[in-house]
């Protein structure tokens, strides 16, 4: 075996290093490890498979690419089961990846002239590739630590994610399959540089996608924030009317009061106890009727348990609230609105998949040890779920469940967990978070 040869095929395969330390950029905040343990696993597996896969192309004399590009399929499940992301986002970064990564193959094509007769690159094409990869992941480090790492942990919705595939497999393809045949049968010296200045707009036009890309998250995700906060606002509009509402009965029945007060009298003087009694009953069942619920001491959950109360008053539903809370500091508006509001919007759409009389609804939410904010929610269900590796889908749409996914996000953004499960014709939800 021709030492200079194997070196030059390890060389090649050098790529997969900084490739494979930039699909953690975008996640670092969901792997499923620790950073060192992560890198344990993927250096046990990428080494040895460097220096097999240098051994064959040398003895075989084959090119490196039969062997990386169906390995590609197997390092994304390795991959895969090292984060915690869903399968959508997972092959977004991974795809993404490779194709930004293989405009390192081309470079070194267009700045070193490889010897079409050889089945292997000469050494220092071999290293000038491994250099350009480097250079890719520190010029990406940035941006995919930022950007990419936001966009990973705030848009939840699979078929945006699906739709980036598209663009990466087709500048990845292009790049594997089509270019270095096309170079080495057009051996001219002008070709090297046209050639370097058509990859260059190339990877600017795939930047430029993924720009477009975050910017177009950044809208929807927006756009998602300001359909909560005109939700609240609707809430708190509801909360306001009916409120209005009450203090407008309560006053007629203040007003009507001194009439009571003459009835009570004459019966009283009469000794008519039963009818006073009777009296006194129909007052306490109008002030009952009117009467506007305070369900805790924090306003912006106040009226969001009242819209939905409504809700689910209206649906049949027998609800069993308890909601002992102060008001709330440390977490946003926002944020316990999305939290609750999701938790009770799936709890009541659940509950009507049954018939009336069937449909219940408990939900416990307090504070304990100090500063821990503890919510259980119980409801009936029809008992159909469509649940996978990455939970629960929705019933009503492909992908998962935006709500669940929300529960979720705020319950990590806030240090803390949520344990969504379901057992028989019963739906549960547990939330712990930090505030």
């Amino acid at each position: 075996m021709d030492k200079f040869i194997w070196l030059s095929a390890l060389a090649q395969f050098f790529i997969i290093f900084p490739s494979a330390l930039s699909c953690y950029f975008p996640i670092k905040n969901q792997m499923k490890y620790t950073k060192k343990r992560t890198a344990f696993i993927c250096l046990a597996v990428l080494i040895p498979y460097s220096f097999i896969g240098a051994s064959v192309c040398t003895v075989f004399k084959t090119d490196i690419n039969s062997i990386l590009i169906p390995s590609l399929i197997v390092f994304f499940f390795l991959y895969y089961i090292t984060v915690n992301i869903d399968i959508a986002k997972a092959l977004a970064v991974y795809t993404g990846v490779c194709a930004v990564q293989s405009f390192s193959l081309q470079f070194t094509y267009a700045f070193c002239q490889p010897l079409a007769h050889l089945e292997i690159v000469p050494l220092q094409q071999s290293l000038l590739q491994a250099g350009i990869s480097c250079l890719i992941v520190i010029i990406a480090f940035y941006p995919a630590c930022k950007q990419s790492a936001w966009m990973i942990s705030h848009l939840d919705v699979p078929k945006i994610w699906y739709y980036t595939l598209v663009p990466s497999f087709v500048f990845l393809f292009f790049n594997l399959a089509v270019l270095p045949g096309f170079y080495t049968a057009i051996n001219t010296e002008e070709f090297p540089l046209l050639f370097a200045m058509m990859e260059s707009c190339l990877l600017m036009l795939l930047i430029s996608i993924y720009i477009l890309f975050y910017q177009g998250a950044t809208i929807i995700l927006e756009h998602y924030k300001l359909n909560e906060r005109s939700q609240l606002l609707e809430m708190q509009s509801h909360q306001y009317h009916a409120l209005k509402e009450h203090m407008k009965q309560t006053s007629r029945l203040r007003h009507d009061f001194r009439h009571s007060v003459h009835v009570l009298s004459s019966l009283a003087n009469q000794g008519d106890i039963e009818n006073i009694k009777k009296h006194l009953d129909g007052y306490e069942l109008q002030l009952s009727e009117y009467m506007l619920r305070d369900y805790c001491a924090d306003a912006t959950l106040n009226a969001l348990f009242g819209y939905y109360h409504e809700m689910a008053v209206l649906a049949g539903i027998k609800t069993d609230w308890s909601a002992r809370l102060p008001e709330l500091h440390g977490i946003t508006g926002t944020d316990i609105a999305a939290l609750f509001g999701n938790i009770l919007e799936n709890a009541i759409e659940g509950c009507q998949t049954l018939p009336e009389g069937q449909r219940y609804f408990k939900l416990v939410a307090e504070i304990k040890q100090g500063n821990s904010l503890y919510i259980v929610s119980t409801n009936s269900f029809n008992g159909y779920v469509q649940k996978t590796k990455e939970g629960y889908n929705s019933t009503k749409h492909s992908g998962r469940g935006t709500g669940l996914v929300s529960i979720n996000a705020v319950a990590e953004k806030y240090s803390g967990y949520s344990q969504i499960y379901n057992s028989g014709n019963e739906f549960f939800v547990d939330v712990m978070i930090k505030i």
